[in-house]
């Protein structure tokens, strides 16, 4: 059973992809299957977080082939965590595609694309070896692209493309890297290559590998200066496919530079961390300049998605237990609050007609429960006390100090600030100024109004939640940075006895 409950992230969007791929022409049955298939993923991963914590690293060697010869999928706590908060995103962006043009995108594909994406990330975070690592990137790709060209216009088509080719390019340095890994180490399995890495002769050309590895997870990232690809597509698309896209889609990226410089490259910290310190600190800065310039609400968004990854690389860039908590408690906050701005960005559409702030107006009076579900996620981006932004940048700033990074301390301080500038611009803008010409007729059916509000609650709950009741959450994200940190516990269970007993005699 324990073997199921490992592939069943896989297995649940793998299956749910078919049946709508094949209910291609009832899309109103695609619906109920999805959601179903959201809340199962869910259900799936959070029996998985559990087993997790009760009994420590889940492996599974796919045709009974022993690592590292064979396919792993591998689940930690992080992994686990990872897995439940990309089940909480399918359940909230299944819900709100059920809203406003729901029919439009049910017959352009949107269900069979999204599970399909759902099945590129949840085999990211459990997969145990690089290709396979390759793989699920490959999966996200070709289903982010269809969601990304969903609505087939001229905009969409022209951010697709400028998505696909810079994807690509990470891509190229990822296979790069991958073909040079084989060829100093004879594997790609992630344990076994944490085993080896520390005794390759040539750490020259190793380092050369990690830089090409830190290249191509940065593009998935959109760390500075790999960021284009990011501002140019995302304000293109819908936006249940947006929402999805800036919960999940960098993440993964980040994810991979957390899982493989903690394990892989673990034993050249000192080289690579004042690296990724200084990437961490330019993709703050011009995430968050780029933010301040614009005045549409989708470019906003998209610019502080990249702000933000820059915190959650500061524990690559540390390497303490307090640095990696937080940024994996950095992570699930992100995670959640910019879905539900996306989602939000949705409903000011709706409500005003426009993303321009400067045809925006006058929602406070019109829509205020709008206004205060604003709020919440902004306040908590910017890092406002006591919302979930603020305990993950409390952990990342003390844990610079106690570094002593300064540098990178203040930084992370200043753009917080400015975070905050562009929220309560758009606060200004869009609900507290007159409305600069009169709102559009109301259009929105009851069904299609609780579709649309229902994802939005659940997530702002889920950000007060982790504000106000933060020590479980800290609890799970210190968990995480411990098992992050057990390199020798990684490693022992996906090789076994064999490898324990060689990590010793290294040890002696």
């Amino acid at each position: 059973m324990d073997q199921v409950l490992l592939a069943s992230p896989l297995l649940v969007p793998l299956a749910a992809s078919a049946v709508t791929a094949l209910l291609w022409r009832r899309p109103g049955l695609q619906r109920p299957v999805s959601l179903a298939a959201a809340v199962l993923l869910l259900g799936c991963s959070a029996a998985l977080l559990s087993h997790t914590l009760a009994a420590g690293t889940l492996v599974g060697r796919m045709g009974a082939w022993p690592a590292p010869f064979g396919i792993v999928l591998v689940v930690d706590v992080f992994s686990a965590i990872m897995l439940v908060i990309t089940g909480l995103m399918a359940v909230a962006v299944a819900v709100y595609s059920a809203g406003q043009g729901a029919t439009e995108r049910d017959r352009a594909g949107f269900h069979p694309l999204f599970q399909g994406l759902l099945l590129g990330v949840t085999g990211a975070f459990a997969t145990g070896d690089l290709f396979n690592l390759y793989v699920w990137f490959e999966v996200m790709l070709i289903a982010s692209f269809g969601l990304l060209v969903l609505d087939r216009t001229r905009e969409q088509l022209d951010g697709g493309l400028r998505y696909v080719a810079l994807n690509l390019v990470g891509t190229t340095f990822f296979l790069l890297a991958v073909g040079l890994l084989l060829g100093l180490t004879g594997t790609l399995n992630m344990a076994d290559l944490a085993r080896l890495a520390p005794a390759v002769e040539n750490q020259g050309a190793l380092a050369a590998v990690a830089v090409l590895l830190l290249i191509a997870f940065g593009a998935k990232a959109a760390v500075f200066p790999l960021f284009n690809w990011l501002p140019a597509a995302y304000h293109t698309a819908s936006m249940p496919v947006a929402a999805i896209f800036a919960a999940l889609l960098t993440k993964v990226g980040v994810y991979a530079i957390i899982r493989v410089f903690t394990l892989v490259f673990a034993h050249d910290t000192a080289f690579f961390g004042p690296i990724v310190g200084v990437v961490a600190m330019a993709t703050m800065v011009t995430g968050v300049l780029g933010a301040a310039a614009h005045y549409d609400v989708r470019r906003i968004l998209s610019f502080h998605i990249i702000s933000q990854i820059g915190y959650m690389l500061v524990g690559v860039a540390l390497m303490t237990p307090l640095a990696i908590a937080g940024s994996v408690l950095y992570v699930i906050h992100h995670i959640v609050v910019k879905a539900n701005l996306f989602l939000i960005a949705g409903a000011i559409r709706q409500a005003g007609g426009s993303f321009a702030l400067a045809r925006l107006g006058g929602l406070w009076v019109t829509r205020p429960v709008l206004g205060l579900l604003f709020l919440i996620p902004a306040l908590s981006l910017a890092g406002i006390p006591p919302l979930s932004g603020f305990w993950g940048k409390l952990a990342v700033i003390r844990a610079s100090l106690e570094a002593e990074a300064w540098l990178l301390a203040a930084v992370a301080l200043a753009v917080g600030l400015l975070t905050l500038f562009s929220m309560i611009k758009i606060w200004n803008e869009a609900f507290w100024k007159a409305a600069p010409e009169p709102p559009p007729a109301e259009t929105w059916s009851r069904a299609a109004r609780f579709a649309t509000f229902a994802p939005i609650v659940l997530l702002a709950g889920t950000t007060l939640a982790i504000g106000l009741w933060t020590e479980p959450f800290m609890g799970l994200s210190l968990a995480a940075a411990d098992g992050l940190l057990d390199r020798q516990g990684y490693i022992a269970a996906v090789l076994g006895e064999r490898a324990t007993a060689a990590l010793q005699e290294g040890a002696r």
